[in-house]
């Protein structure tokens, strides 16, 4: 007669926490290795950074003479900055979706697979990942803020960057979510080709989004990106006297509160994660 022996409460529960431990020791992993990637393509980062700062000082430059800032409520020059800093935190947001498919492609997602840990673990370790180095990449861009007229105030640089850890947990998540269910990178970059430019200046990063025909401004309040850029020009008006915000997302004509749009950032990213996950746990 085969006897059935149970595990002791105290086995459980260092069961559990070794299982823990080691999931956590996996995001870790994953962290580093964006965070070292980062560090050795110098080149590649640094062409990233530049495309931004030719926008923001060549076209901000040539259009700060040609629209008032009465119009805008500050010089064209700090108008601009959020979406910038936007911009810069979009594409190393984007890059994660596709290392996830390249990976594939090159065998070592399998090799990933193998380790004892869940693969909703290791989705989580490309997201945290990917949202750490779009952060440090925009948190670079914010040494220009007092070139665009703003002050190095430790509050206001603090807001600005809990705004860009906000949109870059959201672009990584939903391109992990688009980038789970695609085998071929190409797809991905005509994906991106079609949706992500519409976006960017959908955002209101460039110009007020009160100035687009009504369709347009639906639009824009469909789009995450358009919420990433109101928190940061709503955080600059937050410290900055003078500042408006005026010219973002509208509901029924009226602004929907930061701590809602902060809100719906972080909604969005979860969702995107949450359904990423659910795809990604399929046996490949």
């Amino acid at each position: 007669m085969t006897t059935l022996t149970l595990p002791a409460p105290g086995d459980i529960g260092t069961d559990r926490a070794g299982r823990l431990r080691r999931e956590l020791r996996a995001v870790h992993a994953l962290v580093h290795r964006d965070l070292l990637r980062l560090a050795r393509q110098r080149v590649p980062t640094a062409l990233m950074l530049l495309h931004p700062v030719l926008y923001l000082f060549i076209l901000g430059g040539g259009l700060a003479a040609l629209i008032p800032a009465g119009s805008l409520g500050v010089g064209y020059r700090t108008y601009l900055f959020p979406g910038m800093l936007m911009m810069t935190v979009q594409t190393p947001a984007i890059m994660v979706g596709i290392r996830l498919i390249t990976d594939r492609q090159s065998g070592y997602l399998r090799e990933l697979l193998m380790a004892p840990v869940g693969r909703t673990t290791l989705l989580l370790g490309s997201c945290a990942g990917g949202t750490l180095v779009a952060t440090v990449q925009g948190a670079v861009l914010l040494g220009l803020a007092g070139a665009v007229g703003l002050p190095y105030d430790p509050v206001l640089l603090v807001l600005l960057l809990g705004g860009m850890v906000l949109a870059s947990f959201a672009l990584t998540a939903l391109s992990l979510a688009l980038a789970v269910g695609l085998r071929g990178p190409e797809t991905f970059h005509t994906l991106l080709g079609l949706v992500m430019m519409p976006l960017l200046f959908l955002s209101g990063g460039f110009f007020p989004l009160s100035n687009l025909p009504g369709w347009a401004q639906t639009l824009a309040a469909a789009n995450p990106l358009a919420y990433g850029v109101d928190v940061l020009r709503r955080s600059v008006a937050l410290r900055v006297p003078g500042q408006q915000a005026a010219g973002g997302v509208e509901w029924a004509g009226r602004q929907p509160p930061l701590p809602l749009e902060a809100g719906l950032l972080l909604a969005t990213g979860a969702l995107a994660l949450m359904w990423a996950a659910h795809r990604f746990g399929r046996p490949e």
